[in-house]
């Protein structure tokens, strides 16, 4: 009996190979990872999706098990997130707190956020509210990873409490950390958004698909988070494969982008695809101007140089992101050198000018559609006479959307 007990504390009751461990570590935090992005966060947080009661609750109490995490606490901080991006009341914005505070204190600031009871009562509406998150997962929300702790020393021994500070880290470092960190901060984009989102791989496999964050703020209600094709989105596929079973239903996607012949004037149908694809239009606005851009960069360069001036010519990277992001956020140092630059040049004023404009025409929501129809239809025409072979190429294939 004393054996088989020692036995039992030495090896637990599944004795594995070392790599099985890891394998075993990386099984349990992958579940933990697919329970947030689809249940926390496109189910609860967007309603991008309805999921069976059983498979909802699977979700609910593994990480309950697993992170200790409410279920209203996240969701409401998350929406606030999003309602208050990159603003000082953004909950976790390294744009206003600095990369390195939420990289590293990333959990915190969600504990934080999650005693302020104003947050909860505004932006955690919808969430479960039934007798076992009352009595158990939201009163007794830590006891669940200590039941994961004992049950990962039963079943793995004294191996096992790495395996459970492995889950406990997982979340903290992954999510609070390196999503709401890099996600805002460093990565490539597919969409103009207003706010600082990056995808920072295109591959969302390690995070659930998490990693594509520029998608999802461009369209925050969609439960699929890939929009290229060569992005993966690992929590779509699971998605998919719950709906073949019908224990999901998919409730709303990103639109799709349709392009047909180009038309002699814009339409109803060309303003609203425009306007739908906003942040997918400035983006193709910055790239598809890149060029001219940097055309006349350069012949601003050459003529500083031949009459031995000293200008700080800005770089094409540069000029691109002015085209993109919001005028009221650019730094001071940017707006002096963008004023600079627009007075030398006729053509860089006519596109950045040109790009305010487009812009406007998703913002002015008081006028009526014929209004804007008019507006755009006035853009195309003066896009395509500018004497900018690149702006009224632009111009022809905006003509194209559907």
């Amino acid at each position: 009996m004393t054996y088989d007990f020692l036995s039992l504390f030495s090896h637990g009751l599944i004795d594995l190979p070392w790599w099985g461990y890891v394998v075993v570590t990386l099984v349990l935090t992958h579940i933990t990872i697919a329970s947030v992005t689809i249940f926390l966060h496109r189910a609860q947080a967007h309603r991008a999706l309805d999921m069976h009661p059983i498979v909802s609750h699977f979700f609910r109490f593994w990480l309950w098990l697993t992170t200790g995490m409410v279920t209203k606490e996240w969701v409401a901080i998350h929406r606030k997130h999003h309602a208050k991006v990159e603003t000082p009341e953004d909950p976790h914005s390294p744009q206003t707190r600095g990369i390195d505070t939420v990289l590293l204190r990333g959990a915190e600031l969600y504990r934080e956020e999650s005693r302020n009871l104003e947050t909860l009562e505004k932006y955690g509406h919808g969430t479960p509210d039934d007798w076992i998150e009352r009595n158990l997962y939201t009163r007794f929300s830590w006891q669940g990873v200590g039941l994961m702790l004992a049950v990962d020393l039963v079943l793995f021994g004294p191996i096992g409490a790495t395996i459970w500070a492995v889950q406990m880290m997982w979340i903290p470092v992954t999510a609070a950390g390196i999503i709401n960190g890099i996600g805002h901060y460093w990565g490539y984009r597919n969409f103009a958004c207003a706010d600082a989102s990056t995808n920072i791989v295109p591959w969302g496999i390690i995070i659930g698909g998490e990693e594509l964050h520029n998608n999802h703020h461009a369209y925050g209600t969609s439960a699929k988070l890939s929009s290229q094709w060569y992005e993966f989105d690992i929590g779509w596929m699971y998605i998919r494969i719950l709906s073949a079973l019908g224990l999901a239903k998919v409730r709303k996607v990103a639109p799709q982008l349709k392009l047909q012949r180009a038309k002699p004037a814009p339409d109803l149908a060309t303003l609203h695809a425009v306007i739908t694809h906003r942040y997918q239009v400035a983006t193709s606005y910055a790239r598809t101007l890149r060029a001219a851009c940097a055309a006349e960069l350069a012949s601003l360069k050459a003529r500083a140089v031949a009459g031995r001036a000293h200008d700080d010519v800005p770089s094409p990277r540069r000029v691109q992101h002015w085209l993109l992001v919001d005028p009221a956020k650019l730094t001071d140092t940017d707006r002096v050198k963008l004023t600079a630059a627009l007075a030398k040049s006729k053509a860089l004023a006519t596109i950045y000018a040109m790009r305010q404009e487009l812009s406007s025409m998703w913002e002015r929501s008081t006028e009526s559609s014929e209004q804007l129809l008019a507006r755009l239809q006035d853009w195309c025409h003066r896009a395509e006479a500018s004497g900018i072979p690149h702006l009224a190429q632009f111009s022809l294939q905006l003509k194209r959307y559907a």
